[in-house]
């Protein structure tokens, strides 16, 4: 009881990591939008190009997240675990980013968009993990709303600033320019605020001068936070050849017992079943707006755009309700107001109702999206953060490039755009199933 008392969420010290994720966000969102456009204005490809090469992300991410991980788990430095990736990472990253809109022979082009995803991947693990890394388990639902919440920041800026920037020149330097500068100050920041426990652990042990920087402080009371994993950790880092050879084989999942691992399995189902129904929406909504409303591609879009606000607005209050009432129980509210909603879309409503279905939908979402990434780092020990951070995109980003293409094939065959949202339903339904069997996943101290 007395440990519990001690549990505080430094806010500022979640703001300076979340930084990380509104970079990589905000790169991401300027990436989805630009992209396409040169593809198609600058190199006249088809859509069928242009869908494929934009699923590069995904593919990279379900091959290296895993990897990435534990590589993380496995580094250990005076900066840290994550903190060498990111500094690996991202300025090469943003130097790519920069040169992407001024290739003007495709292969050139292909050669730029492909390292850059290949580079990405080597730091969008790390740079989430930093949060587990010093946020004990009860505290984890609400940073990472925070966290969630500054990625939504960089969406915005990406969609209003980037939108405006892009027009500036016919090569869209500017938006690309925009999201390079500010990717380098979130780098700046990462190094001025933010270490992990394992920073301090590694200088003590190789005695190296621990300066008393905000920084360092902030470390030691995440240190202080943690009780019987920090113990682990420490006794991992005193035999690290050891450690190293258990891990680099990806066996974290088969170390779990029996029951945990079923109940991990499950989860993981569940996250790839809902990021199915998801991704189909986002990806086919205005298509299925156009056809059955009869409205634009402009006004399609915007009620998505509730939809994406209402999920940022409720991003930290989802992550509390979970710590207070439990994540099973608040996802499994999210998931059972999806189906509802799921049935309601189907009978067809006015679009004055479709768009209130969305934005509440958007609340929805925010209950599980906020809470399923804590819950699968709940089977995860200090030194395996990376690795089962690895496992939940290694799901969703398998279902972003299985979704698209299945549900567009179930459509050519079908003919039918009202398909979309039964999909989505029958995708829920799996989920809601899936996740009945996870017995574990809730916060412990």
């Amino acid at each position: 009881m007395e440990i519990q008392t001690k549990l505080r969420l430094n806010y500022w010290q979640i703001i300076f990591i979340g930084f990380g994720f509104l970079a990589s966000s905000l790169a991401w969102a300027v990436y989805n939008a630009q992209v396409p456009l040169i593809l198609d204005e600058r190199f006249s490809l088809s859509r069928t190009l242009i869908g494929t090469i934009m699923t590069i992300d995904n593919f990279f991410g379900v091959i290296l997240q895993p990897l990435i991980g534990t590589w993380s788990d496995n580094t250990h430095s005076r900066f840290g675990r994550r903190l060498p990736w990111i500094a690996l990472g991202l300025p090469i990253c943003a130097l790519l980013f920069t040169l992407v809109p001024l290739q003007t022979v495709l292969w050139q082009f292909m050669l730029v968009i492909v390292s850059f995803n290949f580079i990405m991947a080597l730091w969008r693990s790390p740079v989430v993990s930093i949060m587990p890394d010093v946020v004990p388990s009860p505290l984890r639902s609400e940073a990472n709303g925070i966290i969630n919440l500054m990625g939504g920041v960089g969406s915005i800026i990406a969609f209003y600033y980037g939108g405006v920037l892009s027009d500036l020149t016919e090569d869209k330097f500017y938006a690309f320019f925009m999201a390079s500068i500010i990717m380098m100050l979130a780098l700046i920041l990462l190094f001025l605020f933010v270490r992990d426990p394992d920073s301090l652990l590694y200088k003590e042990t190789h005695g190296i001068l621990i300066r008393n920087s905000l920084a360092n402080r902030w470390a030691r009371l995440s240190q202080q936070q943690f009780t019987e994993e920090y113990s682990a950790l420490v006794d991992e880092n005193s035999n690290t050849e050891s450690t190293v050879k258990q891990r680099t084989s990806l066996t974290a999942f088969l170390d779990l017992p029996s029951q945990k691992q079923k109940s991990l399995a499950a989860l993981l189902i569940a996250i790839f079943a809902w990021f199915m129904g998801n991704n189909a929406i986002e990806t086919f909504f205005t298509l299925f707006a156009t056809n059955t409303y009869g409205i634009s591609g402009g006004q399609a879009t915007m009620m998505l755009a509730g939809f994406s606000l209402a999920f940022l607005l409720f991003a930290v209050p989802a992550g509390r309700i979970g710590h207070k009432f439990g994540r099973k129980r608040t996802i499994l509210i999210g998931l059972i107001g999806f189906i509802i909603i799921f049935v309601l879309i189907i009978a067809k409503p006015s679009q004055m109702l479709l768009q209130f279905l969305l934005i509440i939908a958007g609340f929805f979402w925010a209950f599980i999206n906020i809470n399923s990434l804590p819950m699968v780092l709940e089977f995860a020990t200090l030194s395996s953060i990376g690795t089962f951070t690895g496992y939940y995109y290694m799901f969703s980003f398998s279902a972003s490039i299985v979704s698209p293409i299945f549900y567009g094939f179930l459509q050519d065959i079908f003919q039918t755009n009202a398909l979309l949202f039964v999909f989505a339903l029958v995708c829920f339904i799996v989920a809601f199933s899936s996740f009945l069997f996870v017995k574990h996943g809730e916060e412990h101290l």
